[in-house]
């Protein structure tokens, strides 16, 4: 005859503990995931954000340094302008803006080669209004330079320290360089040269870098140009002397309905 041996299990009860318990603690550690996970997107985002600004802040500031002073200008978004260290007109505010422009030096033939394209010095004695001897220049080498960067750039300019006028340039031979018209009404030993105007201008939230138009101190701005930094909130600036302050702002999308915003300012001497 068999006989049966009851063996022990689980209760109805205890089973409804187990699945009780097993609930909250899933209901818990899937919080705790979507938490960890939250704060990864933010975080990303942050940093996201907080690297794009500071390139586009470092490649302005890099801009703006080679700025020949007296020829920066606000933009109105009526397309107007006003130099960069004028007071504001009374009621205007900083949403009537949207960018800046500058003539900057030619920074690229000066330090491309170890003999300077254009030295920056011209020895007075022998120069006159309307020819600039410049020893220690290369200036083949500067046409060269800008026409492989640039092909059909527009024209070059000389400007004098504390004197805004273009002077219309042209290379004469590999140190002499001549003012067109009646040239220059009084030449110092320092000069600058440029032939581009460059300006920072906020199109539908984007910031654009325009650039290889005319030399000249508030000028329309051309058709080149550049895509520096997408979704931008703040794009401010202000002038004082030979320094040039400026704030910029991203919004760095998490969702739909989400968006982290970092921002970075800088001075320019």
């Amino acid at each position: 005859m068999k006989q049966y041996r009851f063996k022990p299990a689980f209760s109805m009860l205890e089973l409804v503990f187990v699945i009780v318990i097993l609930g909250i603690v899933a209901s818990i550690g899937s919080e705790m995931i979507v938490k960890v996970y939250e704060s990864y997107i933010v975080q990303r985002a942050q940093h996201r954000a907080t690297l794009k600004t500071e390139l586009a802040a470092t490649q302005i500031a890099n801009r703006l340094a080679s700025a020949i002073p007296g020829t920066v200008f606000r933009v109105r978004t009526n397309d107007t302008y006003e130099p960069i260290d004028s007071d504001f007109p009374a009621g205007v505010v900083g949403d009537e803006y949207k960018g800046l422009q500058w003539v900057g030096s030619d920074t690229e033939s000066f330090s491309a080669t170890s003999v300077p394209g254009w030295s920056g010095f011209c020895d007075i004695n022998i120069s006159t209004q309307t020819s600039i001897e410049t020893p220690g220049s290369a200036l083949a080498d500067t046409t060269t330079i800008i026409n492989n960067l640039f092909p059909g750039f527009s024209r070059l300019s000389l400007y004098f320290p504390y004197d805004p006028t273009d002077y219309n340039a042209t290379i004469v031979d590999g140190d002499t360089i001549a003012l067109t018209g009646t040239g220059a009404s009084r030449i110092v030993e320092h000069y600058k040269l440029a032939w581009s105007s460059y300006a920072l201008i906020v199109e539908n939230g984007d910031l654009y870098l325009y650039y290889n138009f005319d030399p000249t101190p508030a000028t329309p701005v051309g058709n080149t140009k550049s895509l520096l930094m997408k979704n931008v909130s703040t794009f401010k600036f202000k002038g004082a002397g030979r320094t040039i302050r400026f704030k910029i702002c991203k919004e760095e999308p998490i969702s739909e309905d989400v968006n982290i915003t970092a921002c970075k300012e800088k001075a320019v001497f």
